[in-house]
């Protein structure tokens, strides 16, 4: 549904991307994940944690047959999977304060580009000579070889799904920024998507707010697409997205989709609905409440990067930005310059 400022997508409409095979996969997930509840005891090395373990397995199973679902510890070498179990512990973790919480993230993001990018075996070698403070007895320079991926990351356009998403943009924004041999900026389309937690999972709406939004159509035909959306549950914010810009006339080349945590059903979703979509993933969660909620999770990620909003005083961008503080400003100001452009002009 729509009219000339909301798009409105349903849950619905999003199940019929999934094939029946994906149905019978998700519920044998939510099966094995409800038993484990059952008898649920953290410490409990035999029993939950081996129960755990078989989850793991079938999750893995199930990717591998879905190769437009790539999941971290799936993807990589045995010995970058504490370092995954690390970041996402401390991220889930309910004792983990904003800036910890803002720490650990900029790691994921970080961990999640070089599985997208530069860990691939195909990737050439290319260099970058940089100038350093040392002048005598002449100015000193050092060379240093990475990556070659300019022509991975220089067609991009960072979509950023409000407001949850806007940190983590900045962040994969400046990792293409720092390994691009030109220093290229990615241009920004700034989307103001929102679910509607009264509801349930299997009735959710997903609303897509035209008047506070910020894009230039043109700019993304054609290009790559990057979505950094620390949550994926049901899928449903990105799909609304690129159905409204598809629908427009505007296609991309390709569709990244990054996630810190995404559902299974969610992941699946989004590689049905959406053609040349890939979504990356720090870590894979079983399944999903009723409300939507993914489970374990790590609660609502969007309010612990950016704090609460007053439902009666929602904060705008540009706001929301200047809560961030000097310090992250001051970080991805070449980002910041970006989005400014792209609201105010």
């Amino acid at each position: 549904m729509k009219n000339a400022e909301r798009i409105i997508l349903k849950a619905e409409d999003l199940d019929g991307y999934l094939t029946q095979k994906d149905l019978d996969d998700l519920a044998l997930v939510k099966s094995m994940y409800d038993e484990t509840l059952k008898t649920f005891e953290p410490l409990d090395k035999t029993g939950t944690l081996a129960s755990f373990d078989k989850i793991g397995h079938e999750l893995q199973r199930i990717c591998a047959e879905h190769p437009n679902i790539k999941v971290f510890s799936f993807e990589t070498d045995e010995g970058s999977h504490a370092e995954a179990s690390r970041v996402i512990s401390k991220l889930r973790d309910v004792n983990t304060g904003h800036h910890e919480f803002v720490y650990y993230s900029q790691r994921a993001y970080e961990m999640l580009f070089r599985l997208a990018y530069t860990d691939q075996p195909s990737v050439k070698k290319g260099h970058i000579v940089v100038k350093t403070p040392v002048t005598y007895p002449v100015q000193n320079y050092a060379v240093h070889k990475i990556p070659d991926i300019d022509a991975e990351i220089e067609n991009s356009v960072m979509c950023v799904m409000l407001r949850g998403a806007l940190l983590p943009s900045m962040i994969m924004s400046k990792e293409v920024q720092e390994y691009s041999s030109h220093k290229f900026v990615t241009p920004f389309a700034l989307f103001k998507i929102s679910r509607d937690d009264s509801k349930k999972e299997s009735d959710m709406e997903y609303v897509l707010d035209l008047k506070k939004s910020f894009f230039n159509l043109e700019e993304l035909d054609g290009k790559d697409w990057i979505f950094a959306d620390p949550m994926n549950a049901t899928g449903g914010s990105l799909v609304t997205v690129v159905k409204y810009l598809e629908a427009q006339g505007v296609h991309p080349r390709s569709i990244k989709f990054f996630n810190v945590i995404s559902a299974l059903k969610g992941s699946l979703r989004v590689t049905r609905a959406l053609k040349n979509c890939t979504c990356y993933t720090l870590w894979l969660d079983p399944v999903m409440n009723e409300k939507a909620y993914i489970m374990p999770g790590l609660g609502d990620a969007g309010d612990r990067l950016n704090g609460c909003d007053r439902k009666e005083n929602p904060r705008n961008i540009i706001r929301l930005i200047a809560d961030y503080g000097s310090h992250i400003t001051g970080l991805y100001s070449d980002q910041l310059k970006k989005i400014e452009e792209t609201v105010l002009e």
